[in-house]
């Protein structure tokens, strides 16, 4: 499989804690990668290096080839690395289309006045739900939508910013079995389009449908690094409690 990003024994010392002991992790392009551990294991110290929120103490991130030092998330949305963490950061208030496009808005110039282009961004925003096989539609409010919806704009948006590399932090906590399965659809139609996705997940049957890859993590070191078909659910609840060391 064709790597797009390497990070090689990174180092995150936090005063006296040491976050992340020496981790190294490929991510491979078109990859749907599960990361697992117990709270404190240092998932989420990983993702916000992986997002650019943290700059790591030492070790080396690699991406396409290229050495990298973000200098915070915009940095890594340039480069084509997007988070989307478990609260979505979406408005309310706003309309789906509009949250897709919250930042990056089209607009267009009647005379000297600039003006926003509702029609364009409707239209995109209706291509890209039409891509995910959403059935969010670019005028739904999203006070009204149901968990699986709200993922469905929030993974919209990192498709409109033409990334590469997507992060998803506990996107199946807290919301119903249908929308569970919303989501894990929304996460293989990513897959099919090239993207590389890293889920951050609790939940051991989500990790087990959609993961290509699972990597474990305990008390801030990785213990494994297994191909799905190559493990077990078993196996990975003994390597994120301890009961097993390393695998």
């Amino acid at each position: 499989m064709h790597t797009l990003a390497s990070l090689e024994d990174i180092v995150m010392q936090f005063g006296a804690i040491r976050a992340l002991d020496g981790v190294s992790i490929d991510i491979h392009r078109g990859e749907v990668l599960g990361l697992m551990g117990d709270n404190g294991a240092g998932k989420s110290t990983l993702v916000r290096t992986i997002a650019g929120n943290f700059q790591p103490t030492s070790g080396r991130y690699v991406l396409e080839g290229e050495d990298i030092q973000l200098s915070g998330p915009a940095d890594a949305r340039r480069h084509g690395i997007e988070a989307v963490y478990q609260d979505l950061a979406l408005c309310n208030n706003l309309t789906a289309a509009a949250n897709v496009f919250l930042g990056r808005e089209i607009t267009r110039r009647i005379g000297p006045l600039k003006v926003l282009d509702h029609r364009s961004m409707n239209n995109r925003a209706a291509e890209l739900f039409r891509e995910l096989k959403s059935e969010t539609r670019p005028a739904d409010l999203v006070e009204r939508m149901s968990g699986g919806q709200r993922q469905a704009v929030a993974i919209a948006r990192t498709r409109l910013a033409q990334s590469k590399i997507v992060l998803m932090d506990e996107p199946t906590a807290a919301i119903s079995v249908r929308q569970v399965a919303e989501v894990l659809a929304l996460i293989r139609r990513m897959k099919d389009q090239g993207l590389s996705v890293i889920l951050i997940s609790h939940r051991m049957p989500d990790v087990f449908e959609v993961c290509d890859r699972v990597v474990v993590m305990r008390r801030g070191r990785k213990v494994a690094d297994k191909q799905i078909a190559d493990t077990s659910p078993e196996e990975i609840t003994g390597l994120i409690t301890g009961a097993i060391h390393t695998a």
